[in-house]
């Protein structure tokens, strides 16, 4: 099978999701390239996806699962029988069942996932001073993202149909893990340093950020706690607080790598 068709879908608010699958295209060699970028809202209208079409779908995880906005806004896509790459980005601590839930949830929206990868991407709530794979997905990620791409290109050139192909078995279990309940928090900023350029309420995929009197407000009952305000923000005036970065510095810094699924 060859598809010169690939299209990208991603939730990414700190782009690492967004680098990640374009990697695996970039493997995947396709002469068109479609995106769909899910990550401020849903497309304008429900979107199928054609059989002739491989689709990379990435997605960060939180607390071992997807996102619960990005799962939201999945339901806009649809396929009947087309090949799909479920790829989720975990922060150094453990993907659990995030993988396992974004394929099954594709397999029931009509794609049939023919390989998936785990990677991983700078954690949220990594700092300067307590850094939680900083800078990742990296040159070595990026390297092997691509090289991932070509071993996907190269297995379904040797298949006639996705029926030749046995069922793909992820890591992961079902029941899916349970979160707790979260606790309503949201970056702060420095007012001192803020210059209300308002660029942190462009980047907030939830639209969590507003000026109320002369101060910028995040709504903690609406943050999902990326953090892209805090790192996108151009005078560095976004913080976020949260004794787990201390947590998740000492108990998670050494590195982990990919785990891919072919």
């Amino acid at each position: 099978m060859e598809y010169s068709h690939v299209h990208i879908v991603y939730f990414s608010p700190t782009h690492t999701s967004a680098k990640t699958a374009y990697a695996i295209a970039e493997g995947l060699d396709g002469e068109i390239l479609l995106e769909s970028d899910i990550t401020y809202g849903l497309p304008e209208e429900p979107v199928e996806i054609a059989g002739d079409e491989l689709t990379i779908v990435a997605v960060p995880v939180y607390g071992g699962r997807v996102v619960e906005t990005a799962m939201e806004r999945l339901r806009a896509f649809s396929a009947h029988q087309a090949p799909v790459v479920p790829v989720v980005v975990y922060g150094n601590r453990d993907y659990e069942d995030a993988l396992k839930e974004l394929s099954d949830t594709l397999t029931v929206a009509g794609f049939v996932p023919v390989s998936a990868g785990a990677f991983i991407g700078e954690h949220s709530f990594s700092r300067k001073d307590m850094p939680i794979a900083a800078e990742r997905p990296d040159e070595a990620d990026h390297e092997l993202a691509t090289r991932f791409g070509r071993e996907i290109r190269m297995k379904l050139q040797q298949a006639k149909s996705l029926s030749d192909l046995k069922p793909l078995e992820v890591k992961g279990n079902y029941p899916y893990k349970v979160k707790g309940p979260s606790t309503p928090q949201a970056p702060v900023t420095n007012e001192d340093l803020c210059t209300q350029c308002e660029y942190c309420i462009d980047v907030c995929p939830v639209s969590a950020i507003s000026v109320v009197g002369d101060r910028m407000f995040s709504d903690p009952a609406i943050c999902i706690k990326c953090c892209a305000c805090v790192k996108e923000c151009p005078e560095a005036a976004r913080t976020f607080d949260t004794p787990y970065t201390a947590m998740l510095h000492k108990n998670f810094s050494a590195r982990r790598e990919p785990e891919l699924f072919i």
